[in-house]
């Protein structure tokens, strides 16, 4: 970019949910049940496997941290459109919107790989009993959330490095309801396409790896359980990994909706209904999918409010 006079933007502008006025008010009380209803399932899912000692196992190990990624994940966005929906200015300031972009990149990330272990855990548990523990030890189970958090965090890193190192000048309405990489790009005053380059390769190896590894351990988990000769064994081995895969399947199937949509059907609107489907209302119903399934969760619940 030549040299010349600009005003180098200090802030930021977000269009929000809706632009209606008379939206506001009655969306502020959706989303403030949606994020009440997110904290306290996801609550209930992190004491629950922390104090039951049925719970105990690798499999409600890993349902813990994803509990905390989804809590995470939530609080990152919804606070502040809570309050956006309050204000007349929906402001965010350079810092804080960076702050907010790498909070999301960090919990989307993790969250992405923790459903990947979570389906190798079930593939263990199924088509491996035997080996189970193992396989899938104390040592191994602290070993894969640490690497995951690891992980997300050095690409949360790379990418929002990438993203505000670039020059942001005059135009800042950032037409999303909270700071995402696509829309922060679209209005850099400066060359994006390495930005660009980084948050494309980021993105699809990351989906890529993690779909390949939850489709590899299903499709195994679905030989296995076809090769069960006994109907209460199958049943019992699918009712294992339902929830899992009832989870996987509105989580990715909300991604790939998103991103692979055709560009002549693409619409902001539809972006913003499908980002808030797999960050605020996926982390309300995965305590709902993995619980009301889920006779072990259920009877540590009734547990929990007796001792209570």
């Amino acid at each position: 970019m030549a040299n010349g006079n600009f005003t180098r933007v200090t802030e930021f502008i977000l269009t929000g949910v809706s632009e209606s006025p008379d939206l506001q008010i009655p969306l502020f009380f959706v989303f403030l049940v949606i994020y009440g209803l997110t904290v306290t399932g996801n609550l209930s899912i992190i004491t629950l496997t922390s104090v039951d000692s049925r719970l105990q196992t690798s499999m409600y190990f890993f349902l813990r941290h994803l509990a905390i990624i989804n809590i995470g994940n939530s609080t990152v966005i919804a606070p502040k459109i809570l309050i956006n929906f309050l204000v007349k200015k929906h402001t965010t300031s350079f810092y804080e919107c960076a702050t907010q972009l790498g909070g999301f990149l960090d919990f989307i990330v993790a969250e992405i790989f923790m459903l990947a272990v979570m389906a190798y855990d079930h593939y263990v548990a199924i088509c491996n009993p035997l080996l189970y523990m193992v396989v899938v030890s104390r040592q191994a189970c602290f070993l894969l959330v640490s690497f995951t958090y690891l992980y997300s965090f050095s690409t949360t890193v790379v990418v929002s490095c990438c993203v505000f190192s670039m020059s942001y000048c005059s135009s800042n309405v950032i037409s999303h309801f909270y700071c995402d990489t696509v829309p922060l790009l679209a209005l850099s005053c400066s060359d994006a396409s390495f930005p660009e380059t980084v948050v494309f390769i980021s993105a699809s190896t990351n989906l890529m790896f993690s779909i390949t590894v939850v489709v590899a351990s299903y499709f195994n988990i679905i030989v296995s359980i076809l090769r069960i000769r006994s109907s209460e064994g199958r049943k019992r081995a699918f009712s294992t990994c339902a929830s899992h895969m009832t989870a996987v399947s509105v989580f990715y199937g909300t991604l790939l909706f998103m991103y692979l949509q055709p560009r002549n059907n693409h619409s902001l609107d539809t972006d913003k209904m499908a980002s808030v489907f797999y960050i605020l209302v996926i982390p309300m119903l995965n305590p709902m999918i993995y619980s009301l399934r889920n006779k072990e969760v259920k009877a540590a619940l009734r547990k929990f409010l007796t001792n209570y």
